[in-house]
């Protein structure tokens, strides 16, 4: 897994300013790794910060030798193609990363170590971040709702509409406002930049959701849960919510929107209902898949990205009025507000 002391090349070739590019935005973004450059064509020559809403300098290339003379010990595959498989030209990329002595983190259901073992050299490895460690977990069975806590699942109107990124930032607010609250990671990138957790789409689908109710518990000494949210209810195409909100029996969620959407991004014939509506239809499946909680819809995290700030808290005002429900975009203005709705059920009786 990523520690403070690597250094990171991610490769993201064609994915940067893309909805692919989420593993590798999340990375540059929240990991303690040192990021030393980024590996894509289209945007090389130039930094990270001309092509994304992070001020960061790091620099964008243009292929794997440009970046691995800037010292790197780890290749992170950091694009999200449909499916999570590897497409077959990313072999050649793999094999000079291990040709030239870096380690892989790969985020793909495809595993890499049963390809690529037998060309490790000492001191490397390969982290296939898909691949469940140890035994099925139980079945789940309502277990975590015997927890007295705050469990948060970050759900949203598609992919890729932000909830690890916002769960992140709110779980961050609530440790600043002086709360326990703990992280719960449930995909690629997630793991990657907390080095735990589970990857919830990668097991049956009849013990995902005792995988999640299992990382509930063993977290379960904390009084703020903030479990990431994967895919969503709207989309026909999404497994990986159902089990979320079973497993964790969550008794709060936080609706994760971007600004202007009114389709799913990929499957254009599917629109995005009234979000008064999706919080309505959220807060009914949590409650009869909790069957002991009856969870609540407490905030929206709104992306806003490429809206000025005058346009962006325009945005989150009209939804504000719209739902009912505090509204914030934490990752530009802070997980602040939508973490005081949190701590604000710790009052209620």
């Amino acid at each position: 897994m990523l520690e403070a002391h690597h250094r990171v090349i991610i490769y993201a070739e064609a994915a940067m300013n893309h909805q692919s590019s989420k593993v590798a935005e999340g990375i540059l973004r929240y990991s303690k790794s040192t990021v030393v450059a980024v590996i894509d064509s289209r945007h090389a020559g130039k930094r990270v910060n001309a092509v994304t809403d992070m001020d960061l300098q790091t620099p964008i290339v243009a292929t794997l030798e440009e970046a691995a003379v800037l010292g790197a010990d780890v290749m992170v595959l950091g694009t999200a193609p449909s499916g999570g498989r590897l497409p077959p030209e990313w072999n050649a990329v793999v094999d000079a990363a291990l040709a030239r002595g870096l380690s892989i983190v790969n985020g793909l259901h495809d595993a890499l170590l049963p390809r690529f073992a037998a060309k490790l050299g000492e001191g490397q490895w390969i982290s296939d971040i898909r691949t469940p460690v140890g035994d099925f977990p139980p079945i789940a069975a309502a277990r975590a709702s015997k927890l007295n806590n705050i469990r948060c699942a970050m759900v949203g109107t598609d992919m890729g509409v932000g909830k690890k990124s916002a769960g992140i930032e709110v779980c961050r607010a609530l440790v600043a406002m002086g709360a326990d609250a703990e992280f719960l990671a449930t995909g690629q990138t997630g793991i990657c930049i907390t080095g735990r957790g589970i990857p919830v789409d990668a097991f049956r689908v009849d013990h995902a959701a005792g995988a999640v109710e299992r990382l509930v518990l063993e977290n379960g000494q904390h009084d703020y849960l903030i479990v990431e949210g994967q895919g969503s209810l709207l989309h026909p195409g999404s497994t990986a919510v159902l089990p979320l909100i079973r497993g964790s029996c969550c008794n709060a969620m936080m609706l994760c929107h971007r600004a202007g959407m009114q389709k799913l991004d990929f499957v254009a014939d599917v629109p995005i209902p009234p979000l008064p509506d999706v919080v309505k239809l959220y807060e009914a499946v949590a409650s009869a898949a909790g069957a002991l909680t009856r969870a609540k819809v407490v905030g929206i995290a709104l992306i806003t990205r490429g809206m000025s700030d005058s346009d962006s808290r325009d945005a989150i005002k009209a939804l504000e009025t719209e739902t009912g429900l505090p509204v914030q975009d934490p990752v530009r203005f802070g997980g602040f507000r939508l973490a005081a709705a949190l701590m604000a059920l710790h009052e209620k009786p």
